[in-house]
């Protein structure tokens, strides 16, 4: 390794041992890319301080997570450019941090889940403005594309190299083709707050879902915490979309990290930890997860019976290729120095960021 980058891939080396990390017969990964984080330790990204940064950064990469997408909640949208100006101005100061994940403001109102109804808005073109402003740092898009000008905002979101993800969304499989048409390739946390199939008039029609189990240049965030999806459903994604169409997300809220029955608020949203889950604290919906990149990995091993090396690419290189991160993902010469070692059982051990130690159990 030299400047943070992998130099030489070699069968068998003779360096000092000063130079030596031996890990002992346990498993050496490229680093976990969470692409939907919102917070940990009761910190959220809405806090829109470096701070807050750190501490989410802190708690992920015990999970293994070396590369993430600080994820916002739909919010007024002062709000959202104070949390895109509080990014740009840190990450150069934080490598874990790939830039932002905008979830929301343009998504339905039938499926908002824990997000506040009262801030959902179409995208005008006022909007458009204040978001493309922070074309460098926003990396991805949750957008659902039935909403009037939406399909305009896909268009305009990938000309300016912005991933889009259809989520939080009631749509028809004709509108969800629409947004693939302009240039939606993947979708939000799949089966969770998506429309799936059901009548119009005397027709049985896909929605969202069945659309992007079928389509396959879509690319599937799955929360596979145990809790949002059941095994019969990860099972059924996976026989559909294959390890390559799958983008493991925590979809990690304040409430990752804290004791069971803590409380917290998801902007302005009363949220409570229980059973190892997130939810709204009048328990009417699920506020996200309270796990790590790790816990997924386990998951889709052990109840999905996906090979180990399959749910490792479903952490690294299919995130790390849904945003168009060419350095990240990879054991290669000339990636980033990025890596994860796991015990034979799983268990994290040690994470580095450019070949720096990060966290060690």
């Amino acid at each position: 390794m030299a400047e943070g980058k992998i130099t030489a891939i070699r069968e068998q080396t003779h360096p000092r041992p000063r130079d030596v990390v031996n890990i002992q017969g346990s498993y050496l990964a490229p680093g976990f890319i969470d692409l939907h984080v919102h917070g940990a330790l009761g910190r959220d990204t809405m806090d829109a301080s470096g701070e807050a940064f750190r501490s989410i950064c802190n708690f992920h990469a015990s999970g293994g997570t070396t590369s993430f997408l600080l994820t916002t909640a739909t919010a007024p949208m002062d709000k959202l450019v104070e949390v895109l100006n509080a990014v740009r101005d840190c990450r150069s100061s934080n490598d874990a941090i790939a830039g932002v994940h905008v979830e929301g403001p343009f998504i339905s109102k039938a499926k908002c889940g824990a997000q506040r109804a009262e801030f959902i808005q179409e995208p005008s073109p006022a909007a458009m403005r204040q978001l493309l402003d922070y074309a460098d740092v926003i990396k991805r898009v949750t957008i659902a594309p039935e909403l009037p000008g939406a399909l305009e905002a896909i268009k305009e979101f990938r000309e300016h190299g912005i991933s889009v993800s259809g989520g939080h969304s009631d749509a028809w499989d004709e509108e969800a083709r629409s947004g693939f048409d302009r240039g939606m390739r993947s979708v939000t946390h799949t089966f969770n707050c998506m429309s799936s199939a059901r009548r119009r008039g005397l027709y049985r029609v896909g929605g969202l879902l069945e659309f992007a189990l079928s389509e396959p240049q879509i690319s599937c965030e799955l929360i596979a915490d145990g809790h949002h999806v059941s095994a019969t459903l990860m099972k059924m994604l996976y026989r559909a979309k294959g390890a390559a169409g799958i983008c493991l997300v925590t979809d990690a809220t304040a409430g990752a990290g804290l004791p069971d029955r803590s409380r917290f608020s998801l902007f302005g949203n009363e949220c409570i930890v229980e059973g190892g889950v997130c939810l709204l604290a009048d328990h009417s919906a699920l506020a996200g997860s309270a796990s790590r990149m790790i816990d997924l990995v386990r998951t889709m091993v052990r109840d999905v019976d996906v090979p180990l090396h399959e749910a490792i690419a479903m952490a690294t290189a299919n995130p790390a290729r849904a945003i168009g991160l060419a350095t990240k993902g990879q054991l290669a010469v000339g990636a980033d120095a990025d890596f994860v070692v796991l015990s034979p059982d799983l268990e994290l051990l040690r994470t580095f960021i450019d070949g720096e130690e990060i966290w060690c159990e």
